[in-house]
């Protein structure tokens, strides 16, 4: 069969059953497709139908009526080139938890400000890069050591671990592409293991943030130049590559990759991108890939 839908839950959750994916199945097949039998990935996390005779667009709504609004999301693609060898992945509100701009912004008393900066940039409402340098210019005068404080605050996205050495292990180039800052990049890229990191420089003097971020700013047009550049170094087709993003600057890699996944994302990025998830945790992109729990690096 030449497509699959692929239903995951939270795995800390059981919500998806026997009944949920016999629900799918019958959905799937009264309009008239050609469905295999449940394949579970993981117990009550996720499972596959392979299927042919409906447009992915098509399986993959038919799956969320038939769910009735339980949270399983659903991922329906073709089959083929489906284990992707090239990740590309955005940093803040992705890889880890925090926004870290807004983090920085305790300092200097202005944390609910930037962060409402930082959504309506992220939901595509206000120019990023303007974005980028009205936030920073409020950090002017901060020590340099300031930096090292707030990475404590970082926290690791569940199931990032896993995503990034279940994929190296098989083979997968993983980079970590972030419209953040290489200060904290950097950090991200060795606790996680990416292979390699790119972001945006804050300037500093003598010890003090001054208030400017480096030209030139690393923006929704270099994620997605990142994307092809990667890919076209390693000779990967475009199809075999997978971006991960929150915000609109991540928009047009998602649109462009084998399978772009909006994650946990803001409304206009999951409205527009053609693979999201809503309710599971990193390892979602793997059940995704097709991988099985017993694949899964660093969670036996």
């Amino acid at each position: 069969m030449q497509a699959v839908v692929t239903l995951i839950a939270d795995p800390t959750t059981s919500v998806l059953d026997a009944d949920a994916a016999q629900a799918v199945r019958s959905a799937l097949t009264g309009l008239g497709a050609e469905v295999s039998k449940p394949d579970w990935l993981a117990p009550a996390a996720a499972c596959d139908f392979a299927f042919e005779g409906l447009a992915p667009e098509q399986a993959e709504a038919a799956a969320r009526q038939a769910l009735g609004g339980l949270p399983v999301d659903v991922v329906a693609q073709p089959r083929a080139a489906r284990r992707k060898r090239l990740l590309i992945a955005d940093m803040e509100s992705t890889i880890i938890q925090q926004e870290m701009l807004d983090e920085l912004g305790d300092y200097v008393g202005l944390k609910e400000h930037i962060a409402g900066i930082t959504a309506r940039a992220m939901n595509g409402e206000i120019d990023f890069k303007g974005a980028v340098h009205e936030r920073v210019a409020l950090l002017k005068g901060l020590p340099e050591r300031v930096l090292d404080e707030v990475w404590t605050r970082a926290e690791l996205m569940p199931g990032a671990a896993a995503l990034v050495a279940t994929m190296r292990a098989n083979g997968a180039v993983c980079v970590l592409v972030s419209g953040g800052f290489r200060c904290f990049t950097r950090r991200v890229r060795d606790w996680v293991g990416f292979d390699e990191d790119r972001g945006n420089e804050l300037e500093v003097m003598d010890g003090v943030l001054t208030g400017r971020a480096l030209e030139p700013i690393l923006d929704k047009t270099s994620k997605l130049d990142s994307l092809m550049e990667y890919a076209g170094a390693r000779r990967i087709p475009v199809t075999e590559t997978l971006a991960v993003g929150d915000g609109a600057n991540d928009l047009p890699m998602l649109l462009a990759a084998g399978l772009g996944v909006a994650y946990h994302a803001k409304p206009a990025v999951a409205a527009e991108a053609r693979a999201r998830i809503d309710h599971g945790d990193l390892t979602a992109l793997l059940y995704a890939q097709g991988y099985r729990a017993g694949e899964i690096v660093g969670t036996k």
